[in-house]
């Protein structure tokens, strides 16, 4: 577009800096709309992340390409939609790794353009090919698509295996006590959430009653590996140094930073000197624990003065939940407080609380703040850093994303004009338009009580004039219908 090449000539400019800048992507998890000070709430406080959206560009219509994890971040570091691949679903935590070696990711894309890299945190994704053993050299992982060193949580923080992984091995651990995984059933006779509730100290609301670590029962079976189990409460603050040593080993050049955060997912557990942030309990409390990671990462970027050339991304995976598995006293303390704001479903949703989410852009040198209604999505990311950093992408990179650096950068208010959004079904969104496929299927979800946006007959929302979802112009509109309903198959069939 006009608008790249204008950035690229003047990127050539005297004034530009003299390297590319780093880039910090902080994905979080489980954030909705409504979550942070910046977007509207007001029952917790979120000071840096409110800093970020202050001296950044805001996004009001940024979207996941899925409601879920696994699928969100495949299209996030892949470009392409989840949907193209069956396996790209909320996977168990042995599963093999979802993004193959030879495929071009932004990591890769940014490696191949001089970056350090580095995956920092959650890594819903896979790991290795087949049955893995946990206790030798695991690949293919991060290292072999795109990241120099990787820190991770192999699965989710409510699934076995509950270790850390660094880079090819479980981390601290001792060979002679090997660790054993299973999501078919028991591997030992030991105690389970379900077999002796007794044991926990916080207890399931719907499933996640397999083994018991630390007084919290997960899904899925494991035994072995006591010494390299995490601790759910210090979590956040070992990735979060882990994220800022790397930082402070690289400063000396550009670097590329992939912060998933664990946070704010469930088992919510943060750390006790966050037991008053808040009154709304532990996943209020995560929250205002998420958001001082943020702030130690732009703290660890002052200090080394890299803030002012750092972009910093923060976003989150797919949209809000209140109960997603623990008797947390999520939804008891919840207040008036809108975890999605004023938009309506959440995670899991077909519904715009589904896949739109938080999305700041923050870079000092180059970002002039302001709020955008740009409609970009995670998946336009690599090819719009791909055009910061003058890489050239191989045929087939990212095929679904679209250059919307002029957007990022605050430039323009004009982003895509076409988005899927995946969640169960698919969606369109054309421009200020929604449509929603006809799905069978329950419209609340009965474990989570979030508004799936199942219905029989095809759905049809002005966002404009009705951001919140509330008449179904479908009826009322039938060229319209069609013409979305024409255009949704023909990006399914990538025509």
């Amino acid at each position: 577009s006009c608008g790249a090449s204008a950035l690229l000539a003047s990127s050539r400019s005297p004034a530009a800096p003299s390297r590319p800048p780093n880039i910090v992507l902080i994905c979080a998890d489980d954030v909705g709309y409504g979550d942070t000070g910046c977007y509207g709430a007001s029952a917790v406080r979120t000071p840096n992340i409110d800093r970020l959206a202050r001296g950044g560009v805001r996004f009001t219509d940024a979207h996941a390409a899925a409601s879920t994890c696994t699928p969100s971040r495949f299209s996030l570091l892949t470009g392409e939609y989840a949907f193209r691949t069956p396996e790209a679903r909320i996977l168990p935590g042995d599963a093999p790794a979802l993004i193959r070696p030879g495929r071009p990711t932004l990591a890769s894309m940014l490696q191949g353009q001089g970056y350090r890299t580095a995956a920092v945190g959650k890594w819903p994704l896979g790991l290795g090919s087949g049955a893995i053993d946990w206790n030798s050299e695991i690949r293919p992982g991060p290292l072999d698509i795109g990241f120099d060193e990787c820190f991770l949580i192999p699965a989710t923080g409510d699934r076995v295996p509950c270790v850390y992984f660094e880079n090819r091995r479980v981390a601290n651990l001792d060979p002679a006590d090997p660790i054993t995984v299973s999501y078919q059933g028991p591997v030992d006779d030991g105690p389970t959430g379900k077999t002796h509730p007794q044991l926990l100290r916080v207890h399931p609301s719907h499933g996640h009653d397999n083994t018991i670590i630390n007084g919290i029962s997960r899904i899925g079976f494991m035994r072995g590996g006591k010494a390299a189990l995490w601790d759910d409460e210090t979590i956040a603050d070992v990735i979060t140094r882990r994220a800022t040593d790397y930082i402070g080993r690289n400063a000396a050049r550009p670097f590329f930073l992939y912060f998933a955060t664990h946070d704010i997912h469930v088992p919510r557990v943060p750390h006790p000197r966050y037991a008053s942030s808040t009154t709304m309990g532990p996943r209020g409390n995560a929250i205002a624990q998420l958001d001082d990671c943020v702030g130690r990462i732009i703290d660890t970027l002052e200090k080394r003065n890299l803030f002012r050339d750092t972009l910093i991304v923060f976003t989150s995976d797919n949209g809000a939940v209140v109960d997603d598995g623990y008797r947390d006293q999520s939804v008891e303390k919840l207040g008036s407080h809108r975890p999605n704001g004023s938009i309506r479903g959440g995670k899991g949703s077909k519904f715009e609380g589904g896949t739109r989410v938080p999305f700041i852009a923050h870079w000092p040198a180059r970002i002039k703040p302001a709020v955008s209604p740009a409609l970009v999505g995670h998946l336009d990311l690599f090819k719009s850093l791909a055009t910061l950093t003058r890489a050239s992408l191989p045929a087939g990179a990212a095929p679904d994303g679209e250059d919307v650096l002029p957007a990022l950068l605050g430039e323009s208010q004009k982003g895509r004009q076409f988005l899927v959004e995946q969640s169960g079904g698919l969606s369109l969104r054309d421009g200020s338009w929604k449509y929603i496929e006809p799905a069978q299927g329950p419209p609340i979800s009965v474990n989570t009580n979030t508004e799936t946006g199942n219905h029989p007959q095809p759905q049809l929302y002005d966002l404009a004039a009705d951001p919140a979802e509330q008449r179904n112009l479908a009826a009322a509109q039938p060229a319209r219908l069609e013409a979305m309903a024409a255009k949704l198959q023909q990006i399914r069939q990538r025509k």
